[in-house]
């Protein structure tokens, strides 16, 4: 079977935006009858104080669409939304109503403008679907708690005995809830209404516009062939949709070209976090994490890991594998790194190099912190908070990642791994680009064989270092001085 993948998202940066925390905005001052332009609260909680976990900061799709612009001056051309759709908590995954979007994030018309506006920047938006599980909230479930075991949708969740008990701790719930979460009640998925019902929701908002999916912990969708009928159905109304699963681990089982174009990819996260960081991460903030961020790494068991990586799923997929250093599910790098922002440059360095779609966490490029949700879920800060000096080199390597075919589909060949120096090249034809980085807190020189090259880049178009070559052919050497906590990139 010939694989395909989404084209476009192998040329994609994306930007994760956690709707309630980005930006403020307002609908247009011209009124439409009969359109939902949402209910923004009177009562939310200060932008810039610590987040806490229920509150909301009235974040929506209207201050997005205001800063599309600065999206865009960033390089970025995909946006990925967790959950949008009604709820009755500020991460939206206990959705309410799979046809609306929350009233605080605008409705419906909101989502219909920044598409278009979006699209109008060539910018893609991807949104969050969270098919495992519903919540109490939900229309279906709700039915079932107002009327027992005579509810007509009885049978699309998982019921165990009677009563249910959807608030009370102290008595069992008695139905089957995701960890055990009564406040998410877990689909029956075996059930063909609740499974033609999500089947469904994929294809509506394919077709109002967005461009692809990220489903939320698909792994706990057990009933078959049913991530497999959900890409026939999402396929058929746009073949270029990006349908990406939340799987940290090793996800072979799902990146067979059936089912999934990619997941986030946290096996490329939690290597690159202990070999850039090393020994200053905080076991803390990474010990409760499904990816594996510690002992620290040498460049060659950096290396080995990675091409481990690259050899477990078919070359197609690892073009569409979606990258990231941090999310809303952990704390963000820098505060994992202890405020070391070399280590943030050279992770940002490897992610724009790497085979895959780069994702950047909002706030990350202007160099905001964040612990454990629901710290790291802060509101966005203004620009004289902003660390410039981040927000200019995550400027540069996403001009550098659009400017050359090879850091985007070329392929990955590593050179030098040795110490605390790690040298690859991206190779697409007669294109090749050399990234280094070195670690370590010491000024290194590194004597790296070029066997592999056609060329020897030698113009440095990220970085600092001094660079000679000696010898042609298979005798071609790069001698590569870097100075201490530093990368370059060569063209």
């Amino acid at each position: 079977m010939q694989i395909q993948t989404p084209e476009w998202v192998k040329h994609a940066v994306f930007y994760q935006i956690f709707p309630d925390r980005f930006a403020k905005g307002e609908p247009p001052t011209e009124t439409r009858k009969g359109i939902d332009k949402g209910w923004y609260p009177s009562t939310v909680e200060s932008w810039d104080e610590p987040p806490t976990p229920q509150g909301y900061k009235g974040g929506n799709l209207w201050g997005v669409i205001e800063k599309l612009d600065y999206i865009q001056s960033l390089g970025v051309n995909a946006i990925y939304f967790t959950p949008i759709f009604q709820s009755t908590c500020n991460h939206r995954y206990h959705t309410h109503d799979y046809y609306r979007v929350d009233p605080i994030l605008g409705g419906n018309e909101a989502l219909r403008v920044l598409i278009d506006a979006a699209h109008d920047r060539n910018i893609k938006i991807v949104l969050d679907g969270v098919f495992n599980h519903a919540s109490r909230g939900f229309y279906f479930f709700n039915d079932i708690l107002e009327n027992g075991p005579h509810s007509p949708w009885l049978h699309w969740f998982r019921v165990e005995d009677w009563p249910l008990s959807a608030y009370d701790g102290s008595l069992p719930a008695n139905y089957v809830g995701w960890i055990g979460n009564r406040a998410l009640p877990v689909f029956n998925h075996d059930n063909p209404e609740v499974k033609e019902y999500i089947m469904q929701i994929g294809e509506y908002w394919l077709e109002f516009g967005i461009d692809g999916w990220r489903l939320d912990v698909p792994f706990e969708v057990k009933t078959p062939g049913f991530w497999q009928e959900f890409r026939d159905r999402v396929k058929a109304i746009n073949p270029e949709a990006y349908i990406v699963g939340e799987v940290w681990s090793n996800c072979v089982q799902w990146l067979d070209g059936t089912q999934f174009d990619g997941v986030m990819n946290y096996l490329f996260t939690g290597p690159t976090i202990a070999f850039t960081a090393g020994e200053r991460v905080d076991i803390e903030k990474v010990k409760h994490c499904d990816y594996i961020a510690s002992p620290a790494l040498s460049a060659m068991e950096y290396g080995q890991k990675m091409q481990e990586l690259l050899q477990l799923y078919p070359w197609e997929i690892q073009l569409t594998q979606l990258n990231l250093l941090d999310s809303h599910d952990t704390a963000r790098f820098l505060t994992i790194a202890q405020s070391d922002k070399a280590s943030v440059e050279l992770a940002t360095i490897l992610l724009m190099t790497f085979p895959g779609a780069p994702s950047i966490y909002y706030g990350d490029e202007v160099g905001l912190p964040g612990a454990f949700d629901p710290d790291s879920r802060r509101g966005f800060p203004a620009p004289a908070k902003w660390d410039n000096q981040v927000m200019e080199y995550h400027k540069q390597l996403i001009v550098i990642r659009h400017q050359y075919p090879a850091l985007r589909t070329g392929a990955y060949e590593v050179l030098f791994a040795e110490g605390n120096v790690y040298v690859f090249a991206r190779i697409l034809g007669d294109e090749e680009i050399i990234v280094a980085v070195n670690i370590g807190t010491e000024a290194v020189t590194a004597n790296v064989i070029a066997s592999k090259l056609k060329s020897q880049p030698n113009k440095v178009i990220y970085g600092s270092c001094e660079i000679s070559w000696q010898g042609e052919g298979d005798a071609s050497q790069l001698q590569l001085s870097l100075p201490s906590r530093k990368g370059c990139i060569l063209s």
